[in-house]
């Protein structure tokens, strides 16, 4: 049991004890702590404070639970310097992330349609395990391309606009992306996926605007209640897991090599400045654009999909991308620490990135309100619109929450689904849902998560990320 210290109403301090470099940070409320206090994610927390080169705290955010060597919901700055690279703080799903699409449709055009378009959706966008992807027969000197130049490389095959790209994280594009360090075998695992959902927390969904907490941020993003909105969420598929796996191995012997010591195997990691940080590095940055043009591809499929569904024009759906945005990666930014402006590798977990307003990497039109953070719930509430804070940039190097967050495992999941019927239990809360079969649902299902309105409303009442809107699914498919 650690003993945890309370800072005030959001932060719960893990004091520095041991071999520990910094304390650790957890945002949660009284009520979300009482099921974070007895998880083997708060000893992780402590794990990632041994990093050699972290800075200030070994962060959390509220949908944190279990993950590999770092928790999931982790947040760690390194010095560039004197820090450490960890697979284990980027995760396997490489640039998982999540695309915020806004359309001219009113909730009262869609929802008797909703069948009909989930059919269509579910048709034209590749999903599950072992699924082809939208662009057959690609060479790996073309992937090589993707690798290199992100989502301007699938816009020039067609796949959305130019307009697109201002609106992704770091344009849709990491620079130092390395092609060569992605393995043979991860590049034929990717050279099929592009354009596929895969599976699990994988999905495409139909949602209208609920709630509107911040009319002028809202307007802004050009929300208004009742309007129809997509939400895309997956990553870098096959190729992102290998990469993953094939420099954990390395970083794992990097580990002796450089005479590091962890309190866990599984924070495998690699000095930034070494060969082997370099050589994942850019792998890494590799698969992240991978798994941007992945969504960019879906995004072009999934505005086909409603063209031909719902019989429209292009004028008609008025289909815009609000935003893209990863939440398992690892940059390197500029933040002020002890008063000094300086370089630092943020690694983000399972959380997202919310740099305040004003900041120079935000797109022209959202200087004013700060970064969207998109906060994705389960399948039968709601998911969540923010926008990142000043505060942010002073307390959590620009970062927020990125979802619900589980509070049981698939397997345990899987076993209270067995006694209801899943689709009517989702009917019941409004939503319908396609799917490859009913596993990936019996994992899926509401009761598998936090309640997401809890985890952005710590993150709101901490000042870490205002909330925007809220947004309720009618239509759902999945892997």
């Amino acid at each position: 049991m650690v003993q945890l210290k309370q800072i005030n109403d959001y932060i719960w301090e893990v004091p520095k004890t041991g071999k520990m470099r910094v304390p650790g940070r957890i945002y949660a409320d009284r009520e979300l702590m009482k099921g974070i206090a007895n998880d083997p994610c708060i000893e992780q927390v402590q794990n990632v404070a041994h990093l050699p080169g972290i800075i200030q705290y070994s962060f959390a955010m509220p949908d944190i639970h279990w993950g590999y060597g770092f928790p999931i919901g982790g947040v760690a700055a390194m010095d560039i310097d004197e820090g450490v690279i960890s697979p284990g703080g980027v995760g396997y799903d490489i640039n998982c992330g999540v695309s915020l699409l806004s359309t001219g449709l009113h909730r009262s055009e869609l929802q008797p349609q909703i069948r009909t378009l989930l059919a269509q959706l579910f048709r034209d966008i590749p999903s599950g395990v072992g699924s082809q992807g939208a662009i057959p027969n690609l060479s790996i000197k073309a992937l090589d391309k993707i690798l290199l130049d992100g989502v301007t490389s699938a816009v020039n095959m067609g796949f959305g606009s130019k307009e697109d790209i201002l609106f992704i994280e770091e344009h849709g594009c990491l620079k130092g992306a390395d092609p060569g360090n992605v393995s043979q075998h991860a590049k034929l695992r990717g050279s099929k996926q592009i354009g596929t959902l895969g599976s699990g927390n994988h999905f495409v969904e139909v949602d209208y605007v609920e709630e509107i907490y911040d009319d002028y941020s809202a307007e802004v993003l050009g929300l208004k209640k009742d309007q129809i909105v997509v939400i895309i969420h997956t990553g870098s598929r096959g190729l992102g897991y290998q990469v993953c796996t094939d420099h954990l191995k390395m970083t794992q012997k990097a580990v002796e090599k450089y005479r590091i010591e962890l309190p866990d195997r599984q924070l495998a990691c690699s000095p930034i400045q070494s060969p082997e940080g370099q050589a994942y590095l850019g792998a890494m940055r590799a698969a992240a654009n991978f798994a941007f043009v992945n969504r960019q591809v879906i995004k072009h499929l999934a505005e086909k999909a409603f063209l031909k569904a719902l019989a429209i024009s292009q004028t008609e759906l008025k289909m815009k991308l609000i935003y893209d945005i990863c939440h398992n990666i690892a940059k390197f930014e500029e933040h002020t620490v002890d008063g000094k402006n300086v370089s630092v590798c943020v690694h983000r977990k399972g959380a997202t990135r919310a740099f305040g307003p004003h900041h120079p990497e935000l797109p022209e039109s959202y200087k004013e309100i700060g970064q969207p953070v998109l906060v994705p719930g389960d399948m039968g509430r709601y998911s969540y619109l923010c926008v990142g804070t000043e505060k942010a940039m002073q307390e959590t190097f620009g970062s927020s929450c990125h979802g619900a967050g589980r509070m049981m495992s698939r397997k345990k999941s899987s076993k209270i689904s067995r006694s209801m019927n899943m689709i009517e239990e989702l009917r019941s809360r409004g939503v319908e849902i396609m799917a490859r079969g009913k596993r990936t649902i019996a994992e899926e299902m509401p009761h598998a998560y936090k309640d997401v309105s809890n985890v952005v409303d710590v993150m709101d009442g901490a000042g870490i990320s205002k909330k925007v809107a809220r947004f309720k699914p009618i239509g759902v498919i999945k892997g």
